[in-house]
C-alpha cells in the first residue's frame, strides 16, 4: 500500500480528467492521499474533494506564497475549518523567498501564527521552505519542535539539516526530484536518513519523477519514487513502501 503525503488534486490540471486519475491510483496501490491546502480559494476547493472521496485527506493553512489571502477574520476561520472531519493537519505553511510575494518578516509572521494555531488545535503541520532553510529551521526549532510533529515537506536542505530535523522528531518528505540525476544532496539524505523518517509525496501535478519530468504528475507514479529509495538504500521497494505508509499514517495520525 502507497501513502501519497502531499498532493494537489484540487488544481485546476485535473479538472478534465480528475476521476480518471483516481481510478488508476488504486491499480498501482495507493491507498491514501493527503490533499494539500496552498491559497484560500484552493483550500476551500480541496475541502470540497476530501468530502466528495473517501481516500483523501486534508490540510488547512496558507502557502507562504498565498499569505497575502490572510486576515484575522480568516485566522479564525482556519481554526474553525480544523476541526472539519478528515483535516489531519495545518498546512502548507513556511517561508519561500524564491518567489518572494510577500516580505520576509510578512511571511515570517503568518508563518509563526499559523504554527501557534497547529499547536494550539493538536495538529501537525506540513512545512514548505524554499532558499530559506536556515530561516524555516529556526523558527521550527524555537516555536515549534517537541510539539505536534510535523513534515518538511519537498525536502531539499543539507543532510546536516536533515538530521537535525530528525532529532526535532519530524518528518522529511521526498518525491519525484530523488529520482533526477542531479539531485546528488537529496539522494544522500534519502540513503542515509532514517526510513523512519520519511515519507513519501507527489506535490502533484508538480515535480513529476524520471522519466516524466516535466509532465503533469500523479500519485500513480510514486512506484518510482519508491524504487529510488529502495535501491539507493540497498533494500527492497516492499519495505519502503510500508515503512513509509506507516509513517504517513503517524506524522497524520490516521488509523
Amino acid at each position: 500500500m502507497i501513502f501519497d503525503s502531499h498532493a494537489h488534486y484540487d488544481d485546476k490540471q485535473f479538472d478534465e480528467d480528475r476521476e480518471a486519475v483516481f481510478a488508476q491510483l488504486k491499480e498501482v496501490g495507493v491507498e491514501r492521499v493527503v490533499n494539500i491546502s496552498n491559497g484560500w480559494d484552493d483550500m476551500l476547493r480541496s475541502l470540497k474533494l476530501v468530502e466528495q472521496y473517501p481516500f483523501l485527506y486534508g490540510t488547512v493553512g496558507i502557502h507562504p506564497c498565498k499569505v497575502s489571502d490572510l486576515n484575522e477574520e480568516r485566522m479564525s476561520k482556519l481554526r474553525e475549518l480544523c476541526h472539519k472531519e478528515k483535516i489531519v493537519a495545518v498546512g502548507e505553511i513556511g517561508l519561500d523567498y524564491y518567489w518572494m510575494s510577500d516580505p520576509k518578516e510578512v511571511q515570517k509572521e503568518w508563518f509563526i501564527r499559523q504554527l501557534h494555531l497547529a499547536k494550539e488545535e493538536d495538529l501537525p503541520v506540513v512545512i514548505h521552505s524554499r532558499d530559506a532553510s536556515q530561516d524555516t529551521f529556526d523558527i521550527m526549532k524555537r516555536e515549534h519542535a517537541g510539539t505536534t510533529g510535523g513534515v518538511i515537506h519537498c525536502y531539499s536542505g543539507s543532510l546536516e539539516m536533515a538530521r537535525e530535523y530528525v532529532k526535532l522528531g519530524y518528518y522529511l518528505g521526498i518525491g519525484g526530484v530523488v529520482t533526477f540525476k542531479n539531485s546528488k544532496v537529496l539522494k544522500r539524505v534519502a540513503a542515509e536518513i532514517p526510513l523512519e523518517h520519511i515519507v513519501v509525496e507527489t506535490d502533484c501535478p508538480y515535480l513529476a519523477p524520471t522519466p516524466y519530468r516535466g509532465k503533469r504528475n500523479s500519485s500513480a507514479y510514486l512506484p518510482l519514487v519508491i524504487e529510488e529509495i529502495a535501491d539507493l538504500r540497498g533494500i527492497s521497494t516492499d519495505e519502503v513502501e510500508q515503512v513509509t505508509y506507516e509513517n504517513a499514517c503517524r506524522l497524520y495520525h490516521i488509523q
